[in-house]
């Protein structure tokens, strides 16, 4: 049995890269950039008017002209409209290009406008005010955005400014999630006394599609020849293999012999943990990956978290997550020596901090519970009581409102 620390450790030094593809910048969202963006021209493209008002020449302002004559009115799109004379003014919109032979905004509440003259009403005016430069942002063949990072809205606004109809992103892996148990039924059946629906399975993939990875979905049941086909066929066609369920000692646990005989190596097999003591992490010759997690609700859960999700973002390239912590906000007692992920909901006290607050279950099996909690917290083993007000680390899979 190893610690939660060796797992991590053996786990994460399994990160794959699994190369580049590339696709619509529309789809691109949550996906890992894999090239840098770079602006085709520069940013903004011309001076830009940042307020509606008048466009002048500032020099008119030293020889203290205040009244200026409304040559044209220039919307944004529109194509620039010159003055001849230091007393003309354009009406120019949020947007616009700035002409040429002007180069101050007067915005219209500092203006007077009658009978096609404004008048300045305000005495406070500096050259070039009320404009965005041209390049001022960024010159053409500039980095906008570095490759490794996640695309998030933003980086698709980005692309669209620049023309970047298609990104080059990092691949995903191919994910199957495998269920297994003559005990499951399907979601839309009608379980007996003694059958449970499969749920694991969906709650894998809905976690995944929030990482813009589609898994594919297989159940295998309590038969030994099926299980070391289906296992053998996902070998060969996927990179990694989520299962829950039948990996511990029972009688009709047959998942770890199939994995054995289609020459899956074993890395570790069990965790000093609680929930998800069971967890088998293994290998094939062929690199493709087998997290086996218990069958288990919210051991399941918490070991997707814990594990798999920080393996899919090393494997993506992104740098180990910030850890996040919490204070504990009350007192708790847990007596096995073992880590134990508690869940947890978390709120902001009125100093900035982050409270975790214990939901107690009834074990691993207690999956009605994630609907109301907001993260796992982290409590290390080799002792038993833990106080109200210490730090501990959270594993959040829920979003923390403010």
């Amino acid at each position: 049995m190893v610690t939660v620390e060796q797992a991590e450790k053996l786990i994460l030094a399994e990160a794959k890269d699994f190369g580049t593809e590339t696709i619509p910048f529309e789809d691109a969202l949550r996906r890992t950039l894999a090239e840098d963006i770079k602006a085709d021209r520069d940013l903004p493209p011309f001076n830009r008017v940042t307020m509606d008002g008048i466009a002048v020449r500032y020099s008119a302002i030293e020889h203290r002209v205040h009244a200026f004559k409304i040559k044209s009115t220039q919307a944004a799109g529109d194509n620039p409209i010159d003055i001849e004379q230091l007393d003309e003014c354009i009406e120019i919109m949020t947007g616009a290009s700035l002409p040429s032979s002007v180069d101050t905004i007067i915005p219209y509440e500092h203006i007077d406008i009658k009978n096609g003259i404004a008048n300045i009403t305000a005495s406070a005016s500096q050259k070039g005010q009320n404009l965005h430069l041209k390049g001022a942002d960024k010159k053409q063949g500039d980095v906008v955005a570095t490759k490794q990072q996640l695309i998030t809205p933003a980086i698709i606004s980005v692309a669209a400014s620049v023309g970047k109809t298609e990104l080059l992103v990092k691949k995903l892996p191919r994910v199957v999630v495998i269920s297994s148990g003559d005990e499951l039924v399907n979601v839309d059946e009608q379980p007996s006394s003694i059958q449970i629906r499969k749920s694991n399975s969906y709650t894998i993939r809905a976690v995944l599609r929030q990482y813009n990875l589609d898994a594919d979905m297989l159940h295998i049941p309590d038969d030994p020849k099926i299980t070391k086909e289906k296992l053998n066929y996902c070998i060969t066609n996927y990179d990694v293999i989520l299962m829950t369920g039948g990996i511990s000692m029972g009688k009709f646990d047959y998942i770890p012999r199939a994995l054995d005989e289609i020459s899956v190596k074993t890395i570790f097999h069990k965790v000093s943990q609680r929930p998800g003591k069971p967890f088998w992490f293994g290998k094939h010759d062929n690199g493709v990956l087998v997290f086996a997690f218990p069958g288990n609700p919210v051991a399941t859960f918490m070991c997707l978290h814990r594990y798999f999700l920080p393996w899919l973002n090393a494997s993506q390239g992104f740098k180990e997550r910030q850890a996040v912590y919490a204070v504990f906000g009350q007192n708790f007692t847990f007596k096995p020596d073992l880590q134990y992920f508690l869940q947890v909901k978390l709120r902001f006290s009125d100093k900035g901090q982050i409270i975790a607050e214990a939901i107690e279950g009834n074990g691993s099996g207690d999956f009605a519970n994630l609907a109301d909690t907001d993260a796992f917290i982290e409590l290390p083993k080799g002792r038993d009581e833990f106080k109200h007000g210490e730090v501990f680390r959270v594993w959040p899979f829920k979003q923390l409102t403010i």
